[in-house]
């Protein structure tokens, strides 16, 4: 099947897998609408770095997930909508967990009753590794519990229940992706890989972390988009729900130590309290089985590590000007 002439919707667009998703259907041919948050300076976010021939491509809108009427505008004449448009700072879910309940349980609510009475082919509802909480047995399938450690986890796994019953009630067409820990360029400043880049990329020789024995399934922002592109086309997946993620999982002071090694420098560890989650809502451990996305979508991760983490840091020395490496950013 071909993207040529689909028309999509990208909520989510300026974002940091949205914008990488975009770019990419604009690639393939999509007719494509990119969903923006609203701002009064008209900024799209990340995809005002795109190529100017790509940004001529995709219709932007300037609007907000949580504005019911609006999003069903959007939706209109759309044949699959890619839903991202998430609030995901976990620290910050600490902070004001409302703003996550109202953008994420709201705004998905909003996009599924868009669908609903647009009659858009498919929605593809981005989920999160991080409704697993804590494992209780690794390789983690799509069967695993839900558990809700964190305020932002908490809304996810309602946002992947509303998906659900939405399905079994209306017959709403919607599967549901869960990417494992993605990176790459663009991504925030507070994510993990990012906060060790920037000040090894600074010269910083004492990096400052959290826990740095939990473990992650990185994974990077093409082969995430690539899971995304394959989940829009897929045949079947409706009420479905398929994660992407390696399969390898590396704690935090492996990543620091290959990160060093990319890199060619040496650098030390300092554990700072203020950037450690509670005890009880930490997630020790996130390692996916990933053969459901290869059954279903003929999907697996291609990027190594130290590709990725080469690619990201030389993405950041072009964009150094973005990153305060002194600075933790909630």
């Amino acid at each position: 099947m071909t993207w040529q002439g689909v028309r999509v919707l990208v909520t989510g667009a300026d974002g940091f897998i949205g914008s990488h998703l975009t770019e990419a259907l604009v690639a393939q041919g999509a007719t494509v609408r990119a969903f923006c948050l609203y701002n009064s300076n008209g900024s799209l976010g990340w995809l005002d770095q795109s190529e100017p021939h790509v940004r001529a491509a995709f219709e932007p809108v300037l609007g907000d997930i949580r504005d019911a009427a609006f999003v069903e505008r959007s939706c209109r004449d759309i044949d699959i909508v890619f839903h991202l448009a998430a609030l995901i700072a976990i620290p910050y879910s600490y902070v004001a967990p409302e703003s996550f309940i109202d953008t994420n349980i709201r705004g998905t609510m909003h996009v599924l009753e868009a669908a609903r009475r647009t009659g858009v082919r498919r929605v593809v509802a981005t989920s999160t590794s991080e409704v697993y909480g804590t494992p209780d047995h690794i390789p983690i399938v799509e069967t695993h519990p839900l558990k809700g450690q964190s305020p932002y986890s908490a809304t996810k796994i309602a946002a992947d229940k509303l998906c659900e019953a939405y399905h079994r009630s209306f017959d709403v067409p919607v599967a549901v992706l869960r990417p494992f820990n993605t990176y790459g360029p663009r991504q925030s400043a507070r994510a993990v890989i990012p906060t060790i880049l920037s000040q090894l990329l600074a010269g910083r020789t004492s990096i400052a972390l959290g826990n740095i024995e939990t473990r992650r399934d990185m994974t990077y922002v093409s082969d995430t988009v690539s899971g995304f592109l394959a989940m829009g086309m897929a045949a079947g997946v409706e009420g479905d729900t398929i994660q992407l993620g390696t399969g390898r999982s590396e704690s935090i002071r492996d990543i620091f130590t290959a990160a060093c090694r990319v890199l060619n420098v040496e650098a030390d560890i300092e554990v700072k309290d203020e950037r450690l989650r509670p005890m009880s809502s930490e997630v020790e451990v996130l390692l996916s089985d990933p053969s459901r996305a290869r059954d279903r979508l003929g999907w697996s991760s291609t990027c190594s590590l130290e590709e990725g983490l080469l690619q990201t840091a030389e993405w950041m020395r072009s964009n150094r000007h973005r990153f305060r490496p002194d600075e933790y950013a909630v």
